[in-house]
């Protein structure tokens, strides 16, 4: 999967074969914004215009214009994983949130060193 970045939104980029053209898909946010294009600076231009028309539509109709990841998210966890969150939480005297939060931290970090080696 190929990510693209513009005025701090990012999209999730894939081929269609059947109609060889790239599509896009803004991600991060609820709104729904999508576009293609069927050569890469096609694709840019598209994704960029996309963004702008979303924030023009946004002021016209007063809506403030949804962030990435405001940092609040549900999850759903088997009841045995929730179990043993719970009871690790508390033997570390920390919320199951912060727990939660530390486990994504440690797997980012790993993930962030493993991307990096590869680059190396």
């Amino acid at each position: 999967m190929a990510l693209m970045e513009y005025n701090g939104y990012h999209a999730q980029i894939e081929f269609d074969s059947e109609d060889q053209i790239f599509v896009g898909s803004v991600i991060g946010i609820n709104d729904s914004l999508s576009f293609h294009g069927s050569s890469v600076d096609e694709l840019k231009k598209n994704f960029k215009q996309s963004v702008d028309n979303y924030l023009v539509l946004c002021e016209k109709v007063g809506k403030s214009p949804e962030k990435e990841y405001r940092g609040n998210i549900n999850i759903r966890l088997t009841p045995s994983l929730h179990k043993s969150a719970a009871l690790y939480s508390a033997e570390d005297h920390i919320s199951i949130n912060q727990f939660i939060v530390e486990a994504v931290q440690e797997k980012c970090r790993a993930r962030e060193q493993q991307t990096n080696l590869a680059h190396a």
